[in-house]
């Protein structure tokens, strides 16, 4: 297994402490990976993103997804994780990868993924190659605007027949929250988990440094296993709801999202045009639905 956590050096200080001596500790820290990836398709660089390694295959599926380059698992042919110089590939399973030799030495360093697609499928537009770091911070939508993403979008959400009881929604948070193991050792990773909305049973959990990435991870894994659209199911997320999470979700035809945090405004605006469910502030009993409420069961609606 590749690095997800490692190690660290640090000095722990305890403000106000009354023995200075005992105030500084030295010890190891557990830090969440971050590392860069790099997306090819047939060859030709796509893009590069700051990610948690792990689940390679999945998020470059779901990037290619939320990229409006694939529509269906059936498009995706194959990944693999390219050497340095001179080395050969190393065939990239679903949901793995490895840990190989550094790039100083030539080996494999498990940072280059390069996606053969099905024959037939268009490949990506080279005008919308990404030819900078997208950050683990905030990533970079491929459609600059509303409107593009609501004509790109191989499948419309507002159709989607999905009714959810508001009680399975608010324990959504603490079922994420308990499958986060990387989270447990560092507190410094995002995650996002898609639910059966029917049963609220949880279908996958995927965790990252970026947002952006554990959607695009659990959207690829939809991918992998021929599960695109996502219909029926709830998208759930640790921290905000931005216009990318929103966007995301519209593309691989998930009909609700829900957070723990706020939405922005422009993801609730583009939740109003595409017809999503957007939801925030999950916690406890409350929360703040912006869009199609009318998916939402139950609950004591309060004046304005």
């Amino acid at each position: 297994m590749g690095r997800i956590t490692t190690r660290k050096k640090v000095v722990r200080i305890t403000a106000g402490a009354d023995d200075v001596g005992r105030a500084a500790v030295r010890r190891l820290d557990t830090l969440a990976v971050e590392e860069p990836l790099e997306i090819r398709v047939l060859g030709e660089p796509l893009t590069v993103t700051m990610r948690t390694p792990g689940h390679d295959v999945e998020l470059a599926a779901g990037f290619l997804v939320s990229e409006g380059v694939i529509t269906r698992g059936g498009q995706f042919a194959s990944a693999i994780h390219c050497g340095g110089p001179g080395t050969g590939g190393a065939a990239a399973a679903p949901g793995a990868y490895a840990l190989g030799a550094s790039a100083a030495d030539g080996g494999n360093t498990y940072n280059v993924l390069d996606v053969t697609l099905a024959p037939g499928t268009p490949l990506p537009d080279p005008e919308r190659a990404r030819h900078s770091y997208t950050t683990s911070a905030c990533g970079v939508c491929g459609a600059a605007s509303i409107e593009q993403v609501s004509t790109t979008s191989a499948f419309d959400v507002s159709t989607d027949p999905l009714v959810v009881d508001a009680e399975t929604l608010s324990d959504l948070p603490d079922q994420l929250r308990s499958q986060q193991e990387a989270f447990d050792k560092t507190g410094g990773l995002h995650a996002a988990g898609l639910y059966d909305a029917a049963t609220g049973r949880l279908l996958v959990v995927r965790e990252d440094v970026g947002r952006h990435n554990a959607v695009d991870k659990v959207v690829g894994w939809a991918v992998l296993n021929g599960r695109l659209p996502l219909t029926g199911v709830v998208l759930q997320v640790s921290g905000r709801a931005s216009f990318e999470l929103v966007q995301k979700a519209v593309m691989a035809g998930i009909p609700m999202l829900s957070a723990v945090s706020a939405p922005s405004s422009l993801a609730v605006e583009m939740a109003e045009s595409t017809g999503l469910t957007l939801v925030g502030f999950v916690r406890g009993a409350s929360m703040n639905v912006y869009s199609r409420a009318d998916r939402v069961r139950e609950g004591v609606l309060e004046p304005a």
